[in-house]
């Protein structure tokens, strides 16, 4: 089940072949199932920009897959604005390369991933990791993706 979003989807990157709008709506609106009526922005941007941003606001120097805003609103004003997803598409599709995944499973857990985040979801400490990943894993089952913490010889059947 997928809920209606205010999605905001922002192009700033020149990698090809990109998941299309339906895609990251059906995948985000998955994710924020328990939030409808929400606005959320997802930005597809290349690694300078995800470089900068990781720098500017985590302290590393390099780019990364997903990074998560989470809107940070006063509790008196009545805005159902989640926060934004910053996606570094190179990086997404190098990764689905290394790991062995498919393209577009890989960026389905990407924002699968970023959207937990943005409702307060983190894997800091070990026992929020094991219930992130639990829940990132039954929502892509949902969409017939496997695993994505497995090894992909883990992920077929013998």
């Amino acid at each position: 089940m997928t809920v209606e979003l205010d999605l905001d989807i922002q192009r700033a990157s020149s990698a090809p072949d990109l998941p299309d709008d339906d895609s990251f709506r059906r995948w985000a609106g998955l994710a924020l199932q328990d939030k409808p009526g929400h606005e959320l922005t997802i930005r597809i941007v290349d690694e300078d920009e995800s470089r900068s941003l990781n720098h500017d606001y985590r302290g590393k120097d390099y780019p990364t897959n997903v990074l998560s805003f989470p809107a940070d609103l006063p509790p008196e004003l009545e805005i159902p604005l989640l926060g934004d997803l910053v996606i570094c598409a190179p990086v997404v599709a190098r990764e689905a390369i290394e790991q062995h995944k498919a393209p577009l499973a890989h960026w389905a857990h990407m924002v699968i991933h970023g959207c937990l985040h943005l409702t307060g979801h983190d894997h800091i400490e070990d026992h929020e990791a094991e219930q992130m990943e639990n829940l990132e894993r039954q929502l892509l089952a949902q969409l017939g993706i496997a695993d994505p913490y497995l090894e992909p010889d883990e992920n077929k059947e013998s």
